[in-house]
């Protein structure tokens, strides 16, 4: 399988292709993941009960310039997790041995919300292996706020438009879906896993930009704004009006255009 996905992602570094689906055997999980376009390699992390095809509309117009890898995270669309736990901090040990097995040594990367909450433990503990990176709706910690909506969450209160996404995403159907319904309340609990302070966020090397909806209902403004005050490189865009997903609609042309800035300068 190593030398497969290293052939493969070889010479999408040289020619544009249609995704080329592969799986990798990282930490006693399958990792499954896309390889799409050309160029310089470019993560993408998907939000929790997501999958890699919810950037499908972005991805189009990112794999022009970048060779994508779209990550299934643990537990998500096709990708295993026999334990039934996901932590942040897991998550993002499996996308270092991913990139290890891709022989990639630095990378720039995007995340949305647990994505990039995936990228803050990568950044803060292997500040060598991200060169850049755009982090959407990330928390240093989940707030009251994000607590009460977390241990309230089953799958009859989950909204009808979340659960489909979680719904088209699941590979393994209904019994994938109430797995990750219930990893995700039990977030509301864990103390640990999303505990970043200033001294921990000081050691990302990577410029970042930090992208937050000013009505985010999981995370209060203040959050992004501190993670801004806090990484040595960073830069903040705080949407207006925006939501948990403060670059869907309307706002996704300005997203990829801005993220594409970013990367380049």
């Amino acid at each position: 399988m190593r030398t497969s996905a290293l052939l493969a992602f070889a010479l999408l570094a040289l020619t544009p292709v249609s995704a080329i689906a592969e799986t990798a055997k990282v930490n006693g999980i399958e990792l499954h993941y896309t390889v799409e376009g050309a160029g310089e390699p470019l993560l993408l992390l998907h939000g929790f009960g997501g999958c890699a095809a919810n950037w499908d509309g972005v991805a189009t117009q990112l794999a022009q310039h970048y060779r994508l890898i779209l990550v299934d995270m643990r537990g998500h669309g096709q990708s295993t997790n026999p334990s039934g736990k996901f932590t942040h901090a897991q998550s993002a040990d499996d996308v270092r041995a991913l990139l290890d097995v891709l022989a990639i040594k630095r990378v720039r990367a995007v995340g949305f919300s647990s994505g990039a909450m995936t990228l803050l433990h990568l950044a803060t503990k292997s500040p060598d292996r991200v060169s850049k990176m755009v982090l959407v709706s990330a928390t240093t910690h989940f707030p009251d706020q994000a607590r009460a909506i977390l241990k309230s969450t089953t799958i009859e209160t989950t909204p009808p438009p979340i659960l489909q996404m979680y719904r088209r995403c699941a590979s393994r159907g209904d019994d994938q879906v109430r797995s990750l319904v219930a990893q995700f309340r039990a977030f509301g609990d864990n103390y640990d896993d999303m505990n970043f302070k200033p001294a921990d966020l000081a050691k990302i090397n990577a410029p970042t930009l930090i992208i937050h909806g000013d009505r985010d209902q999981f995370f209060p403004v203040s959050i992004p704004v501190a993670m801004y005050q806090s990484i040595p490189h960073a830069e903040l865009w705080i949407v207006p009006g925006g939501s948990h997903s403060p670059t869907a609609g309307a706002e996704e042309s300005t997203f990829v255009r801005e993220v594409e800035n970013f990367l380049r300068n």
